[in-house]
């Protein structure tokens, strides 16, 4: 038992993060469907860490640190053909450890001799949680599994502050438009992790889209391209890349004339006026416009006056 002055006279040290901006300390879930790219990723992200490499080709490393792959879907020559497409000439970084095997039942017992020889470990992922999922034991539901086991490897993250904690898990198939619904299985899983990333990427296409929520990690959504196993921000930085993502979901149910209309809007924060718009669009903007507000993209708190939704926090759900 504390107290409120115990807890006023401490001095916590900054949260650590494996990849800036996206995953930090403690433990999280990389979600996406069967072959979108997760396992690409999370090499990206492991080779980035060991070798103070840019993670997706934008988000810069501090410096090298140890990371750990339980690759439990893959062989060697696989690691290696891998390892070299996203490295090119580079050598494989001497802090990147990985196994592609591991006793049943012994996951946690594995991570925790690993971190007593290399206690400057950084980044550790599983590479799939399923792989590692033991039974329900007698009298336990799928939920008390599922937080069992979630609960365990949060609690070898919490115990080695710095640490990142990362398994790669499957998505339900069936659409939410909660994202941290997409989590296969119970809430059990996503209710223990202290990070949730999502890839959502349709099959075969080249574009996908990264959400993150957690406890300590702004939530956002960043727009992410892929080439030949190869995963990129899509913009300068996580903030571009955010940008890229809005301009892409605007895009997907609107017309050309009604997103330059809309981005227009949203570089006025405090709201815009409609003649404004109509002097830079024309008179027909007075019907995209509507047509706006209509959708739920815009407000008009007044007579001829505009508001993006998005502008304002909390604006946007209500509208919904």
């Amino acid at each position: 038992m504390r107290d409120g002055s115990w807890l006023d006279e401490q001095t916590f040290a900054p949260l650590s993060y494996a990849i800036p901006g996206l995953m930090p300390e403690g433990f999280s879930l990389l979600i996406g469907p069967p072959k979108a790219g997760k396992s690409w990723l999370a090499l990206d992200f492991l080779l980035a860490v060991s070798g103070g490499r840019e993670a997706v080709g934008k988000i810069a490393m501090a410096g090298k640190r140890r990371v750990l792959y339980l690759a439990l879907e893959d062989g060697d020559r696989r690691m290696q053909d891998r390892c070299r497409t996203l490295l090119g000439d580079e050598p494989i970084p001497d802090l990147f450890h990985y196994m592609t095997d591991i006793q049943p039942g012994f996951v946690v017992h594995t991570l925790q001799a690993f971190i007593r020889r290399y206690p400057d470990t950084a980044l550790i992922v599983i590479d799939t949680l399923g792989k590692v999922m033991p039974p329900s034991m007698p009298g336990e539901s799928a939920y008390q599994r599922d937080y069992r086991v979630a609960g365990a490897l949060k609690r070898v993250a919490d115990a080695n502050p710095g640490l990142a904690i990362s398994a790669l898990h499957h998505d339900r198939k069936a659409a939410s438009e909660d994202f941290v619904d997409s989590v296969s299985g119970t809430h059990g899983l996503a209710g223990a992790a202290d990070t949730i990333v999502v890839l959502a990427r349709k099959r075969q296409a080249t574009e996908a889209l990264l959400m993150v929520t957690g406890r300590d990690v702004e939530e956002a959504e960043y727009a992410l391209v892929m080439d030949s196993g190869l995963w990129t921000l899509d913009g300068l930085n996580l903030a571009d890349a955010a940008a890229t993502a809005q301009r892409r979901e605007d895009a997907s149910g609107l017309g050309d004339v009604s997103v330059n209309i809309l981005q227009f809007v949203r570089e006025h924060p405090d709201g815009c006026k409609a003649k404004d718009v109509v002097e830079k669009f024309g008179r027909d903007a007075y019907q995209y416009l509507g047509r706006l507000e209509e959708s739920g993209r815009l407000m008009k708190p007044k007579r001829g006056f505009y508001i993006a939704t998005d502008s304002i926090p909390g604006i946007e759900e209500e509208a919904s």
